[in-house]
């Protein structure tokens, strides 16, 4: 088991969509392709199989066959990670998932807390003794699995960083100024504020349609983050389907969903 430090990414990684064929079939091919346009306009990351990717409405084979489609489609640039989506509802899911994005070449993984959990320290214990050397991100989401991961308990858990989506201001600050690890938000209303702060980076659902905006956000620019504001309402009302609409005109991918 192994503790990182150093950040796994630093800037705006994207929760990448997984791509459907008109009969709701898995396009990994064509996921790929996307994630690497997205490496091109400057993303620093790829997660794979997360919230945004339809990861409850997958296979394990189809989380295996896109994880390997991905990393194929971006060998020419090695220095960006692939991350995968290993969460569960129990530790025994979660790490069968994990072994198997271990086994298919993950650069790491980002486990969503469970469901319910009272103490989320045996889940991670867990999760991180099938990950082996592979790091792993805890991901504190409560809107979709709570309660989540408390601020104090942090300090816990065999993690390299933590993904927050909490869209929480408060407990940003709080998680910056009280735990040294990286912290990557999930919120594309909290960029200007997070990056600035301190931040390692960003792991976004709207840097899938918007990704250049998305960097200069982080970057502090103001006006960018104003910028993403109707976007970031749009993706937040139809989830996944508002961010599968926006990055299917901008890409003319897809837009169908499996789950919404």
């Amino acid at each position: 088991m192994a503790i990182v430090t150093a950040p796994i990414f630093r800037g705006v990684g994207v929760a990448l969509v997984t791509l459907f064929d008109d009969n709701g079939s898995l396009d990994a091919p064509a996921t790929g392709v996307l994630a690497a346009k997205l490496v091109g306009l400057g993303v620093r990351a790829i997660v794979v199989a997360g919230t945004t990717g339809e990861a409850a409405s997958l296979s394990l084979a189809e989380r295996v066959e896109l994880l390997a489609a991905v990393r194929s489609a971006l060998d020419p640039v090695p220095a960006v990670p692939v991350i995968a989506g290993t969460g569960a509802p129990s530790a025994r899911q979660a790490a069968e998932l994990t072994r198997a994005a271990a086994d298919g070449g993950a650069d790491a993984v980002l486990a969503l807390s469970p469901p319910g959990a009272v103490d989320v320290r045996p889940y991670y214990d867990t999760v991180a003794g099938a990950a082996g050397e592979v790091p792993v991100l805890a991901y504190h989401f409560p809107a979709v699995s709570p309660p989540g991961i408390p601020v104090a308990v942090l300090g816990d858990l065999p993690v390299a960083g933590c993904k927050d989506s909490s869209g929480d201001a408060d407990r940003l600050v709080e998680t910056l100024d009280s735990w040294g690890q990286p912290l990557y938000v999930g919120s594309s209303a909290l960029l200007a504020l997070a990056g600035p702060l301190g931040a390692a980076g960003a792991i976004l659902a709207l840097a899938n349609a918007e990704p250049e905006r998305c960097a200069a956000a982080f970057a502090g620019d103001a006006d960018a983050q104003l910028g993403l504001a109707g976007s970031h309402r749009e993706a937040a009302r139809a989830f996944p389907k508002g961010i599968k609409t926006m990055t299917a005109a901008r890409f003319g991918t897809s837009a169908v969903t499996r789950m919404g």
